[in-house]
């Protein structure tokens, strides 16, 4: 979802081990304050953008985001802007958001949202602690407590978590057909509990895995036609409208990158 290209002028920090369950976390800082733009699009993952710099991240929209943002796992195309960035990023698998967000996915398909809208008053207090903090461990393990603070007893339906490991473990190229029938449930009752759970229909998860796989290889300069094959698309242009639509770009222009 957010794609940075890293200079020089930027620290990346990294905790040495997760302590919570489908959870990943990552520390970055504008050390030279050249600025930075995020581009966001889908990707298997809920991201999390905790900013605690001097400064607010500016959404495409224009309207600024103080505590940091939140996108879901489709979240459309967007452009985040901002000086002088000191932030946490945390990447939740879906499975885990619905544990630990307080908040059902589908609320987060289709947008960027403010942290704010997400955590009301918390996330001041987060960002505070975050920025009083000296050091990344330190802000890590205070971004780990407050999210195993507001973890729920609430787990997705073992049919949900099996079919979303079975997405994954088949790079997207998986039938609904297939899932319903590794659940035992209707087509119907699939879409209805998967989608209210993780918050995309199971055909859009597999496609966002799938896109993620494509995207992946294309910037690691495979050819278009190659990544179609390998991933599972019908032809090249199968791939350019999914590649066009997630991404607001083309196949060829990633693989020049």
């Amino acid at each position: 979802m957010s794609e940075r290209e890293l200079d020089d002028g930027w620290d990346l920090a990294r905790p040495a081990a997760s302590v919570l369950s489908g959870v990943s976390m990552a520390g970055f800082c504008d050390r030279a304050s050249t600025g930075s733009e995020m581009r966001i699009f889908a990707r298997p993952e809920v991201v999390v953008v905790v900013q605690f710099g001097e400064s607010a991240l500016v959404r495409d929209s224009g309207r600024p985001a103080r505590e940091g943002l939140v996108a879901g796992v489709s979240p459309g195309t967007h452009r985040v802007r901002g000086d002088r960035v000191e932030c946490v990023e945390v990447r939740l698998s879906p499975v885990a958001a619905y544990r630990l967000l307080g908040v059902a996915p589908i609320e987060l398909n289709g947008t960027v949202s403010g942290l704010d809208d997400l955590w009301g008053p918390a996330a001041g207090l987060l960002r505070e602690q975050l920025a009083e903090t000296s050091g990344w461990g330190g802000r890590f393990a205070a971004t780990t407590r407050f999210l195993a603070a507001r973890e729920s007893a609430r787990a997705v339906d073992p049919e949900v978590g099996a079919c979303w490991d079975r997405i994954l473990a088949d790079r997207g190229d998986v039938r609904v057909r297939d899932l319903a029938e590794l659940t035992g449930w209707s087509r119907k009752r699939l879409w209805h509990r998967f989608t209210a759970q993780l918050g995309v229909t199971p055909k859009h998860a597999a496609m966002v895995v799938r896109f993620r796989r494509a995207f992946d290889l294309l910037l690691a300069g495979r050819s278009a036609a190659e990544v179609a094959a390998v991933c599972g698309y019908a032809d090249q242009s199968h791939l350019h409208r999914e590649v066009s639509a997630f991404a607001g770009t083309t196949p060829g222009a990633l693989a020049r990158r």
